[in-house]
């Protein structure tokens, strides 16, 4: 095999295995269970090259998932009165930091869209704290 089909069959994996995190990431990030931890230490243990593009792509795709599970409460009728919404209403949208965070994320996405936050401002706060969380996932994985 030559250096330049290495090179490209290097490229075609990761670039599955990116695929793969941005898939497990918004599938963990909606109200379906999974753990995209393991998608990104699967590949950054095989590709530690792709640092930055991996956190991008997984922090994206756990953001859009998130937004899914906002768009959903949005969608909910506004007669109805979800568990937690007190607590949103008080710490507002920087709790969407915590979006992360298992089954709580979940209800942070889903009663910031019931309360009609700003999708925005809320899509900012939910992908800074996903991408301190994987920033910290990487970290641990290269020590």
């Amino acid at each position: 095999m030559t250096k330049a089909m290495d090179t490209h069959t290097l490229s075609f994996t990761s670039d599955l295995g990116l695929w793969g995190l941005f898939i497990s990431s918004f599938l963990a990030a909606t109200l379906l269970p999974g753990g995209s931890e393991a998608a990104l230490f699967a590949v950054l243990k095989a590709y530690p090259e792709t640092l930055w593009i991996a956190l991008t792509v997984a922090t994206i795709g756990n953001t859009l998932g998130g937004m899914l599970t906002f768009a959903m409460g949005w969608l909910l009728p506004p007669k109805r009165q979800l568990k937690h919404v007190e607590k949103l209403r008080h710490y507002g949208i920087p709790a969407l930091l915590l979006a992360w965070v298992p089954l709580v994320g979940d209800a942070l996405c889903l009663t910031a869209g019931w309360l009609r936050l700003n999708w925005w401002q809320a899509a900012l706060f939910m992908a800074a704290g996903k991408l301190a969380r994987y920033w910290v996932i990487a970290i641990m994985i290269s020590n």
